[in-house]
């Protein structure tokens, strides 16, 4: 084992604080166009924590955020923390059951979601017993919310009570965030993240991209996900400099929005890069090549990418990337590639043995040989950098801390050189476009169609990357239902990203000795000839 090492600890207002001191006035972050600096940003997050305040939420209490990219979301965030209060981004796309569970599970007081997403909390919170109030942020001012038992209030509230920051004593191994990680053989659960693992993980990408004060970094990704919170928030606090955060992402609009902000670095996923890489065969995209479309990028980031996808932007654009990576929500990057290291093909990058110990192990947990394949475990060589367990769930955090390693559920192998290969998942969730999504959850939401008698959920390759989804269907006797009107159907009942792009109608689903799913038979069976594919139907849906 290798030696434990002191790491920082410092917390997020430890960051916000030595970026007052040296740059209060300097250009910070680009919100969706709306430009602040530190110190700004500071006096608004400030309003509205003591408007939180108001509304009860104290150091330790959970807060639930339902916002898109915007001022709120990044102002509320920071007021979170000022409060030495949890922070819950939660994805804008969920809604019914898996939205319930998130906010009753973070048994979460006060919910803040933005107006036109504001009815789906609203259709949940009744049978949430821990929630006491729905913060609107919009214009509509959550007008139309009549009837809920939560109290409402403006967005424009918050920001009118006092400016002065609250008084509260905030530690590095505090709870700053809980994200909430697809659930595999039962609910998603909510990863704990202390303030040290916040900047564990920011340093880590910074030192990846070579990150500096004179760098600006562009990225629509959500601050659900924490690669944006990491990025665009710690991460341009500690490297210094200055970020710009879209809306949303736009294949058409990337390269106007690189040379808009004078973008230096892009962070994207990698899916994502692909489709900009691609741009000239897709119908709507409309963009200059080689210089004219670049003038400031260096680097784009985004995992996986194929190696030719790498090529393209180098040889093309002129542009680096940085797509040999791997981590997890529990664990951030378990390897990467530091600058200056030559990435290998197919490989992940090489194990971040400055922050973790990670080794291959087999069913028994013995560490197999180099270059054979196993289940990807590690453990910290430094306190907090890793998440402090499953929220509310100590068994779940025991089984996942199996012999004192973390098991990823990840299998993979590593060479004689420490190099990282990603060979597959070992549960049975999947990741489509960024989104990690959980089989389990998806079926137990089909189960309560009234002509569904059984389902499994399962991925299929995609050609663009990670996965597709594919929902295996065995109808009750007598249904009439057809696949075009199930897939609408979970059009309104599933996140739109979770949506089956395959549905295939069965008589009955492959079943083990034991009485269970063979789901790995579905899997390798893929898309069949009685498979329909809500592309080819041309059934579309708005993605929110």
């Amino acid at each position: 084992m290798s030696d434990w090492v002191d790491g920082e600890q410092r917390t997020l207002l430890d960051l916000l604080d030595a970026r007052l001191d040296h740059d209060p006035e300097g250009p910070f972050l680009d919100v969706c166009g709306t430009a602040y600096t530190a110190a700004e940003l500071d006096r608004e997050a400030n309003r509205v924590a003591n408007g939180l305040a108001d509304l009860g939420v104290a150091h330790g209490s959970t807060v639930a955020t339902m916002l898109e990219n915007s001022p709120a979301a990044v102002i509320s965030w920071f007021a979170i923390h000022k409060l030495g209060a949890i922070s819950v981004p939660v994805n804008t796309a969920l809604k019914g059951p898996l939205l319930r569970h998130q906010l009753s599970d973070a048994a979460t007081s006060v919910v803040i979601a933005q107006d036109d997403l504001s009815d789906r909390p609203t259709e949940v919170l009744d049978s949430i017993e821990s929630v006491r109030h729905l913060v609107v942020a919009g214009d509509r001012h959550g007008t139309g919310l009549s009837g809920v038992r939560s109290t409402v209030h403006a967005w424009d509230d918050l920001l009118g009570a006092d400016d002065r920051r609250p008084g509260v004593l905030v530690r590095p191994a505090d709870l700053g965030t809980i994200v909430y990680t697809g659930g595999t053989t039962g609910p998603s659960k909510g990863c704990a993240l202390s303030h040290t693992y916040h900047l564990s993980i920011a340093r880590q990408i910074i030192s990846s991209w070579g990150r500096t004060a004179e760098d600006v970094v562009w990225s629509p990704l959500p601050l659900f996900h924490f690669n944006a919170i990491s990025c665009m928030l710690t991460g341009t606090l500690i490297s210094g400099g200055r970020a710009s955060l879209a809306r949303r992402f736009s294949v058409s609009g990337f390269w106007p929005e690189i040379n808009r902000t004078g973008a230096t670095i892009a962070s994207l996923l990698g899916s994502l890069a692909i489709l900009v890489a691609r741009a000239d065969d897709h119908p709507q995209a409309k963009h200059a090549s080689g210089s004219e479309a670049n003038q400031t990028l260096r680097l784009l980031t985004g995992a996986p990418m194929p190696p030719e996808i790498d090529d393209l932007y180098r040889d093309r654009f002129g542009v680096r990337t940085f797509s040999n990576a791997y981590g997890t929500t529990e664990a951030s990057l378990i390897s990467w590639l530091p600058l200056g290291r030559q990435g290998k093909p197919g490989s992940a990058g090489i194990v971040n043995s400055e922050t973790f110990d990670v080794k291959i192990f087999d069913d028994d947990d013995q560490e197999v040989p180099a270059g054979e394949e196993g289940e990807i475990v590690c453990r910290p060589r430094m306190p907090h950098v890793m998440y402090e367990g499953y929220w509310q769930r100590p068994e779940a955090t025991v089984t996942a801390w199996r012999n004192l390693w973390f098991h990823t559920g990840d299998i993979g192998r590593i060479d004689e050189d420490d190099y990282l290969f990603f060979v597959d998942r070992k549960a049975d969730y999947m990741r489509r476009r960024g989104e990690n999504i959980s089989s389990w959850e998806l079926e137990k939401v089909f189960h309560e169609h009234p002509d569904v008698k059984d389902v499994c959920v399962h991925a299929v390759s995609s050609e663009i990357s990670e996965d597709d989804v594919k929902a295996t269907v065995v109808l009750k006797q007598g249904a009439s239902l057809t696949e075009e009107s199930l897939c609408r159907w979970s059009v309104d009942h599933l996140p739109y990203y979770a949506v089956p792009r395959y549905f295939e109608f069965r008589n009955e689903l492959p079943i083990s000795q034991t009485g269970r799913t063979t789901k790995h038979l579905l899997k390798s069976e893929g898309v069949t000839a009685s498979t329909w594919d809500r592309e080819m139907a041309g059934v579309t849906f708005e993605r929110r």
